[in-house]
């Protein structure tokens, strides 16, 4: 395991519970059994602030824990754009991310091809959650 993502993992700045979120979604992977909860405040259609409450793996706490910084003051197409890419990040095609998600490079690349399920379940939660 890289170093790198364990050190991304540490960062738990936005591991909370939100009072009054405007948006909520849970989700579990079928595959390994991570769940994961994500509450959002929006307003004016960005994201004002984000928290996160998890079991799971390394990988998983990784990704919410980059994506809860990164997500914060972006619009929610910006937001929804950035979910489709990554979920045809690890397909065969070269994609180039914008470079203000260039941070999501270290943990979306074929060496780990095999944890893609992990690294994707915070971005579908975020969809769920701005979706439902």
């Amino acid at each position: 395991m890289d170093l790198r993502i364990l050190e991304i993992a540490s960062n738990t700045e936005n591991n909370k519970i939100l009072d009054n979120p405007t948006h909520k979604s849970k989700n579990k992977n079928p595959i390994c059994g991570d769940e994961m909860e994500i509450s959002l405040i929006i307003k004016n259609d960005k994201v004002i602030d984000m928290g996160y409450q998890c079991k799971s793996c390394v990988y998983c706490q990784a990704s919410v824990s980059l994506l809860s910084q990164k997500i914060k003051n972006k619009n929610l197409d910006e937001i929804n754009k950035f979910i489709i890419v990554c979920e045809k990040i690890f397909e065969k095609t070269k994609i180039n991310l914008e470079k203000k998600w260039l941070s999501f490079n270290e943990l979306f690349n074929k060496k780990n091809l095999s944890r893609k399920e992990c690294l994707l379940l915070p971005l579908r939660t975020v969809s769920k959650a701005l979706n439902d």
